[in-house]
């Protein structure tokens, strides 16, 4: 694991340009009145000036262009006044930067050639080097000089996610291939995981060390594991990932999709704020987990498209139930369909704001 390394002086938290952010606070546990607002994917395929900033550019391209990526993470947070920016990012580009041959299929996602599902093919796995994240810190320093007091949020996605992409070999609802590896090889799946968890915590690290504030972990198929196997053989690798950050004092979310039933153990990893998804209820997260975390979400991604009536009463709604939780960040509880009209965004801002 790394040595324990503290955040530079010139870092936002430490110059004090966002350690007295609502959004900062809220991660700390410190109930804020209205809730501070984000959205995950909010830099994104909703935004008309995303489409013609990436016009012409691979995804994965944009994302290691340094002055694209910094553009568009500042877009929404010009656009709907955002209480943070969440930094511009693919899920697989740690995967990339270590040297796992993955691109960007449209209207699929991320694919492999040759997918990672033998011991022989983990152990052929690198680490990252380090000079491969200069277009990450790059980024990310462009884009927190122009943020001024407004946070940046780090992005990674959790081990199990990775792990899930590169043996299905692509997008999978089931993850059918990664939990029978998980099964019948526990050995190769264990030095999988702590390699995914490693390269997920060096590109946190990266962000955090050049300016990020906040970071999230995504666990997108977690959804998909009994709960035993997530406690088992999936926790500790997102801890390890979230070990990483020893002596950054950051807050961390970890925000996981289809984990009610497991709430309490993604809580443990090693985060500050649970994010949940738009199923469970604010307050019934809140009893599960005892009132002890600060709490994400979770408006319904489906309304966005809904009569602003129907999406105000829905977001009001949202905002009591996280007032039961020991602090709030409002947001939804998944990403930003890529249809969905930029002004119902920006119409949540204002109608929280305006609390």
């Amino acid at each position: 694991m790394p040595d324990v390394i503290a955040l530079p002086e010139t870092h936002p938290l430490r110059d004090g340009r966002t350690s007295s952010a609502p959004l900062v606070r809220a991660a700390m546990g410190e109930r804020q009145s209205p809730p501070p607002v984000w959205f995950m994917r909010q830099a994104g395929r909703s935004l008309p000036e995303y489409r013609a900033s990436r016009a012409g550019t691979e995804m994965l391209d944009a994302c290691l262009t340094p002055e694209l990526a910094s553009e568009i993470t500042l877009q929404p947070v010009r656009r709907h006044g955002v209480d943070a920016a969440v930094f511009f990012s693919d899920i697989v580009i740690p995967v990339l930067l270590a040297g796992v041959d993955v691109k960007i299929v449209a209207g699929r996602g991320p694919v492999l050639d040759s997918p990672i599902r033998t011991a022989s093919d983990v152990l052929a796995l690198r680490p990252i080097d380090p000079e491969a994240l200069a277009p990450i810190t790059e980024a990310v320093a462009l884009t927190v000089a122009e943020l001024g007091s407004t946070p940046l949020i780090g992005f990674a996605g959790a081990p199990y996610t990775l792990a899930s992409y590169l043996i299905e070999g692509g997008p999978s609802k089931e993850q059918l291939r990664a939990r029978a590896l998980m099964r019948t090889d526990p050995q190769t799946w264990a030095t999988l995981l702590n390699w995914c968890a490693d390269v997920s915590g060096t590109f946190l690290e990266a962000q955090v060390l050049a300016g990020a504030s906040v970071v999230q972990l995504f666990d997108s198929w977690a959804g998909s594991l009994s709960r035993d196997d997530y406690i088992r053989r999936v926790a500790p690798h997102s801890r390890r990932a979230f070990d990483h950050l020893r002596g950054l004092d950051v807050p961390r979310i970890h925000f996981g999709l289809g984990m009610g039933d497991m709430l309490d153990a993604a809580a443990n990893v090693g985060a500050d704020v649970v994010g949940v998804d738009w199923r469970l209820p604010l307050d019934e997260a809140n009893r599960r987990l005892g009132g002890t975390k600060p709490l994400q979400g979770n408006i319904d991604p489906a309304l966005l498209g809904a009569p602003w009536r129907v999406l105000e009463k829905h977001v009001l709604d949202v905002v009591a139930r996280g007032a039961e939780a020991p602090a709030h960040i409002l947001n939804l509880g998944h990403g930003v369909p890529p249809e969905t009209d930029p002004d119902a965004l920006t119409r949540i801002v204002e109608l929280v704001h305006g609390l």
